[in-house]
């Protein structure tokens, strides 16, 4: 793995722990609380950013990912915690998910992070796009995150 590489896996890991860290004193009423004037709640934040890099990853590389099927159901872009059922991974089981994901896509990805694939929607056609693209994500996530608390 060159610099560049470990520079970005290093980005990854950064931000998730800023977005562990702003969940870190949440209770789980809190992170079910939709404050007047949002759509979603802190546990479907965390869900969904989850979700975006795997979802990413697969729309780049076209293969099968390792997020359970109904994460999309849940997580998905236009979704909501009225669409959430008892099998929803809690608010807890989230933030784990969460802390061993950068783990996971290094392991799986960083030999293949500049392999081409037919691009997407969006232009990107190599797994370091889709991590680029992510991690911006993920702090636009971080900020609503950091709204939410506010409304609390």
């Amino acid at each position: 793995m060159n610099n560049r590489q470990e520079v970005l896996f290093t980005q990854l890991e950064t931000y998730r722990s800023e977005i562990l860290e702003a969940v870190e004193n949440v209770t789980e009423a809190e992170a079910e609380a939709i404050p007047k004037g949002f759509n979603n709640n802190i546990r479907w934040n965390l869900g969904h950013i989850y979700l975006d890099q795997y979802a990413w990853i697969q729309a780049v590389t076209k293969e099968t990912s390792s997020v359970p099927g109904q994460f999309s159901t849940w997580f998905g872009y236009g979704t909501s915690p009225a669409d959430f059922t008892p099998e929803t991974p809690s608010f807890e089981e989230l933030k784990h998910l969460l802390k061993e994901q950068p783990a996971q896509i290094k392991a799986e990805y960083s030999e293949r992070l500049e392999e081409e694939f037919p691009p997407t929607e969006m232009g990107m056609h190599t797994i370091e796009q889709v991590l680029i693209r992510t991690i911006f994500h993920e702090g636009m996530h971080l900020q609503t995150i950091l709204d939410l608390k506010k409304c609390m």
